[in-house]
């Protein structure tokens, strides 16, 4: 990689890491219906000009269900269930519940994709699981049902980023990314629409919610996919991918300066073992070695 396409993968990691927060900030108000609703919508408009400008809107129309069925499982189950957790869990914590995808990701390969489980994907799943209990077990929020359920709505997201990937690769391979992008975008805004009289907000959202909501659709979602599409053109997505790996750093980061939350040894521990997990089970470790050498 170049310094520049560095310096753009830290900063897709910034931006996506950044969601959390503003989810933190944004779902207590808004609901995590009306959250997730106004964040795909408005990210899929502000990307629809760029669809239509670049003439692929007949792509598209070919590959409607498939993109339907992404819109449900890669942005409106796994965004509306992130901003439910976020309600409850602190942002450092959530973020390394997304970290988990990966690991899920192997397992959902091995099963439907028919790729081998060799001993460092079974090895580096282990390590991350064993990362997982850790948080869960050595938390520093108070337990409640709530909190259980939103760790547990954590983990089901990840699974569906983890599900959505195979899915993606065999169905809409050869579709440009800004077709995906789009069209998946407005597709979970579709989905999530027939709930959404029956979870109106309660009370009216402030200026710094509505600032909040904006910079996540914007910024964390759209600016965040196009960045990463570009960057997968540029390096390949083997390199793109390691953005997984920096999102919960991210997380902690902005958790600690921004919502004081405190960053325990366990966090630390728990957060190492699930990036060490992640790496090991997708070889990582050897790409680095074979580039040393």
């Amino acid at each position: 990689m170049r310094i520049s396409d560095i310096i753009e993968l830290l900063l897709i990691a910034a931006l996506w890491s950044g969601s959390f927060l503003l989810m933190r900030i944004a779902a207590p108000v808004l609901g995590p219906v009306w959250l997730a609703e106004m964040r795909v919508l408005l990210a899929g408009l502000a990307l629809l000009p760029f669809l239509i400008r670049s003439k692929l809107w007949g792509k598209a129309r070919q590959k409607l269900i498939p993109l339907f069925v992404v819109g449900c499982i890669n942005s409106a189950l796994p965004l509306l269930l992130f901003a439910f957790a976020s309600i409850f869990l602190p942002v450092g914590f959530t973020t390394i519940l997304d970290a988990t995808s990966p690991l899920f990701g192997t397992v959902v390969a091995a099963v439907w994709l028919r790729e081998k489980l060799t001993l460092n994907r079974m090895g580096g799943s282990i390590l991350g699981f064993a990362g997982v209990t850790i948080l869960v077990g050595m938390r520093t929020f108070e337990t409640t049902p709530f909190t259980l359920l939103a760790i547990a709505a954590g983990l089901l997201a990840a699974f569906s980023y983890a599900t959505a990937a195979p899915y993606s690769q065999r169905q809409l391979s050869g579709v440009p990314p800004l077709v995906i992008t789009t069209v998946s975008l407005l597709s979970a805004a579709i989905f999530l629409l027939p709930v959404l009289p029956f979870t109106v907000p309660k009370t009216i959202p402030t200026p710094t919610v509505m600032l909040a909501v904006l910079a996540l659709a914007l910024f964390s979602t759209a600016l965040a996919y196009a960045l990463y599409y570009r960057l997968i053109k540029k390096v390949g997505s083997t390199k793109a991918l390691t953005v997984a790996y920096l999102i919960p750093v991210f997380g902690v980061i902005w958790g600690s300066t921004i919502l004081h939350e405190p960053v325990t040894s366990s966090i630390i521990f728990g957060c190492g073992l699930i990036l060490l997990g992640t790496a090991i089970a997708n070889n990582l470790f050897s790409h680095l070695l074979q580039k040393i050498n």
